[in-house]
């Protein structure tokens, strides 16, 4: 059976540590996801499709990784692709608290889909998308927390 994995997020923009969590997991699965959820009611500095095509370009080349779109709950995007993994990096002890309660949840709500965590490396470990956008938002230079084909 294919591994799948599904990294979601709504990578508003894609940021380093990101890019460190995905490349390093594509020795544990056969194909990785990065799933931009979609939520209507949350207003995103950048438009959707821009998302994906940064994603796409961050893994140009890369056969075992794609992109999607998806709205709704992720265990059910999950189960629409047979994905049977949900990959999940973690900065520090307030990502593993927030993210243990979202795994639990998810278990309850399908126990074939398993959550698995990687610790982000510690030099990405301050970068967080709402910070960089801040910083952006505020005329600062972000491209240092970003991969190298993003320029905004």
């Amino acid at each position: 059976m294919k591994k799948v994995a599904v990294f979601p997020g709504s990578f508003d923009p894609i940021t380093l540590g990101h890019e460190a969590v995905v490349l390093r997991a594509l020795s544990l699965f056969d194909e990785i996801i990065v799933a931009i959820g979609n939520n209507s009611q949350k207003k995103y500095m950048f438009d959707l499709k821009q998302r994906q095509t940064w994603i796409e370009e961050t893994f140009k080349g890369i056969d075992k990784i794609r992109t999607d779109i998806y709205e709704g709950l992720t265990v059910n995007y999950c189960e629409s692709i047979g994905a049977k993994y949900l990959l999940r990096g973690l900065r520090n002890q307030q990502d593993f608290e927030f993210e243990r309660s979202i795994a639990q949840m998810n278990r309850d709500l399908n126990d074939e889909i398993e959550t698995i965590f990687l610790f982000t490396d510690p030099e990405y470990s301050a970068i967080n998308s709402t910070i960089v956008r801040d910083i952006h938002r505020h005329g600062g230079e972000v491209s240092q927390f970003l991969p190298k084909n993003i320029k905004i």
